[in-house]
């Protein structure tokens, strides 16, 4: 009987072991499953790791992974965001004045509005090429926008040129994002709506621009001004130079005939000197006479005759 007791007491307990392992067994089975076993909806996709690496992407379905392994799921639906303008906690948007203000092609500001469609097109490279693509797609964005904007006049932008901004932009974007490789790729870019700004806007601007134009008038004058004074102070200066040439011509000739002349003299003294003083003296009263009212008298008369009356007898021009 004990014999029996024992049997039966050792087939229990290795039953309950067996039992016990098999619900251990079914236990790490599942949470296996539940830990290497993932699924992927429609609307994302998965990508797996391996100690850093990517291994692959899974879309929509049921997969197992390794314990090592490790899944990164990204969203790719269509998403959206606006430019110029952000949406309050009621629903109403509001002017976004820092990048909502554009300055058209004739130098008028316009508030203009975009609606801005993108989804993920690289899963991998959205994940691991950059920090924040979201916000570099919106940087991208606003800086193509307000270069189109730019182009156009402010009525252009506001009634006829939509479509045309519409697809300039949403290309130049897209040529962007190429060269960037962060893994968005735009949808497609609405204007939501385009208005003059508020009339401080309109009077600050307006103030700028009249103080351009008269910095640009007062620069234009300084330089008609100077245009008209160099040219005119070069020719003064040129005609001085010249005159002074003249004079120094004139003079240097005036020199050169006195010393040829005093020397044609100086050469006829030396053979003649009686001669040449009388000569020289009578050359000297002829040119001194002319000049000096000539008193004759004995010393003795009283009567004094003036020879002013002679002389102009004589040489009318004398006077």
């Amino acid at each position: 009987m004990a014999e029996r007791y024992v049997d039966e007491t050792d087939r229990t307990i290795t039953k309950t072991t067996r039992m016990v392992v098999g619900i251990v067994l079914v236990v790490v089975a599942l949470v296996m499953i539940f830990r290497c076993g993932y699924s992927v909806n429609e609307q994302n996709n998965a990508i797996v790791t391996q100690f850093g690496k990517v291994v692959r992407v899974d879309q929509a379905g049921f997969y197992f992974k390794f314990p090592w392994q490790s899944v990164t799921k990204v969203d790719m639906t269509t998403h959206g965001t606006g430019i110029g303008y952000v949406v309050s906690p009621t629903g109403q948007n509001i002017i976004d004045t820092s990048n909502g203000i554009m300055i058209t092609s004739d130098f008028n500001l316009l508030n203009i509005d975009f609606y801005l469609e993108y989804k993920v097109s690289d899963p991998i490279a959205y994940t691991y090429n950059s920090v924040e693509p979201e916000l570099i797609l919106k940087d991208i964005a606003l800086a193509n926008i307000r270069t189109i904007v730019s182009n156009y006049t402010v009525d252009e932008a506001m009634t006829t040129g939509k479509n045309k901004i519409q697809a300039d932009v949403r290309a130049a974007i897209v040529k962007q994002l190429e060269v960037r490789n962060i893994g968005l790729s735009v949808v497609n870019i609405t204007i939501q709506d385009s208005e003059p700004p508020t009339q401080q806007i309109i009077a600050a601007f307006k103030n700028v621009e009249t103080a351009k134009q008269g910095a640009d008038t007062s620069l234009n004058n300084a330089r008609q001004y100077q245009n008209e004074q160099i040219p005119a102070a070069e020719a003064k200066a040129d005609a001085i130079v010249q005159q002074a040439e003249a004079n120094k011509a004139a003079r240097i000739a005036e020199a050169e005939g006195e010393v040829a002349t005093f020397n044609q003299i100086y050469d006829e003294y030396i053979k003649y000197p009686l001669i040449t003083k009388k000569r020289m003296f009578y050359e000297s009263m002829e040119s001194i006479l002319p000049r000096v009212r000539v008193i004759i008298t004995d010393g003795e008369t009283e009567k004094i005759l003036p020879l002013d009356s002679f002389m102009t007898e004589l040489n009318p021009s004398a006077q």
